[in-house]
């Protein structure tokens, strides 16, 4: 639980970013949460620590996407390669929650009816150039699944309930970008970024607060009894 006390320096940073709009405090959000989940390897184990690396690599790819969407002004394809790079985030999320659970499928049905109907008739027709739709389409189908694996995620309530709420922001915050990028619907902009800090901050709490990791999921369950044995 002491860990929790560090989360304080990433939200200090998402505020800097949002004061000042300056890129390294954007990327340093991302950048701090990975490294307080880097602290936890050392004392986690082997199982443990493949779960970790999942959530540290999609921090990490969430950095990559910030800087391309944050200097793509006179760069034409820096947009796609951003989204491509959250992309392999989302992947990284999944992971984590396909480790710790299974995809919800109520949920996942539940998603799919609402953005699928909303790619079809509001997006596809908006977008321009064949590989961008596609991509586009790869990313919402991304998001549905993550979103529905998160909420199939087996965790005590608090760390699960912070989990789906830090997954449900990022595809929040990823959908008032699709209004400003391709509806031109600007009315929601202000959060943006609000949205896709409190879900860094939200993921690396729910992390956070299993302080008990579970057992190395290649121990045997001969040398679990075998070492709770008396003497």
């Amino acid at each position: 639980m002491r860990w929790l006390a560090f989360l304080l320096v990433p939200a200090l940073f998402a505020g800097l970013a949002l004061s000042t709009g300056a890129l390294p405090f954007k990327l340093g959000v991302p950048g701090l949460c990975a490294l307080l989940l880097l602290g936890m390897l050392p004392r986690s184990p082997e199982g443990r620590r493949r779960e970790l690396w999942s959530v540290i690599a999609a921090f990490g790819m969430s950095m990559v996407g910030d800087y391309f969407l944050s200097s793509r002004r006179g760069h034409v394809h820096y947009f796609e390669v951003g989204i491509a790079a959250f992309f392999v985030a989302h992947l990284g999320y999944l992971r984590y929650s396909l480790l710790n659970g299974r995809l919800h499928r109520l949920a996942l049905v539940v998603l799919t009816v609402v953005f699928l109907p909303y790619f079809a008739l509001a997006l596809a027709p908006a977008i321009h150039g064949g590989a961008l739709w596609v991509a586009v389409l790869l990313y919402l189908l991304i998001s549905c699944i993550g979103l529905a694996a998160a909420v199939g995620l087996k965790s005590p309530a608090g760390a699960k309930g912070f989990y789906v709420a830090g997954i449900g922001l990022v595809v929040a915050s990823d959908t008032i970008i699709s209004f400003n990028e391709f509806l031109h619907w600007r009315a929601l902009n202000g959060w943006i970024l609000p949205t896709y800090y409190l879900a860094q901050l939200a993921i690396t709490t729910s992390i956070l607060l299993r302080s008990d990791p579970r057992p190395d999921c290649r121990t045997s369950p001969e040398s679990r009894g075998a070492s709770q044995s008396p003497g």
